[in-house]
């Protein structure tokens, strides 16, 4: 299986951005585990929040292939406990998904196409998060998902 990460917009903090690139690497330990990021767009200030969001969607949607498995990270989706994540991701790895793309939006969201193409909707938490911060976020997630399927003593109860 490989992991697909998907950021709408460039991460900004060059400290956020040495923490993400130390959980990247961590990650091609067990995945085969790439990012994509989606250009900020350009002259936002006259287009509408629901504009923004559209034209965005557009630019992630020319970057899957129809078999991927699409999930946004989004505050509406299904929590999970690091555990259950765990057993979620094994459970697609054993369904056989060949490239499970994660999408961390814009600061607006997602455009109705990526919510209609996408397969399923994950929340880290009921609080909301900078787009910027979910990235470290669910990237420290997915690597502690990673420890915890291979028994390794990262993750404590």
């Amino acid at each position: 299986m490989k992991i697909t990460l998907i950021l709408v917009g460039k991460t900004t903090d060059k400290n956020l951005s040495a923490l993400l690139d130390i959980y990247f690497k961590r990650l091609q330990h067990y995945v085969r585990f790439e990012t994509i990021v989606i250009p900020d767009l350009k002259n936002t200030k006259k287009q509408s929040e629901t504009v923004q969001k559209e034209l965005e969607g557009q630019q992630v949607l020319h970057k899957l292939q129809a078999s991927d498995t699409l999930v946004l990270l989004d505050e509406n989706g299904k929590t999970f406990t690091s555990p259950a994540f765990s057993e979620w991701l094994q459970k697609q790895m054993n369904a056989g998904t060949r490239n499970l793309c994660f999408v961390v939006g814009g600061p607006y969201g997602f455009s109705q196409a990526l919510y209609q193409r996408a397969q399923a909707k994950i929340s880290l938490s009921k609080m909301t998060f900078s787009h910027q911060m979910v990235r470290l976020f669910f990237s420290e997630q997915l690597y502690r998902a990673f420890t915890i399927l291979n028994n390794e003593p990262y993750h404590h109860e």
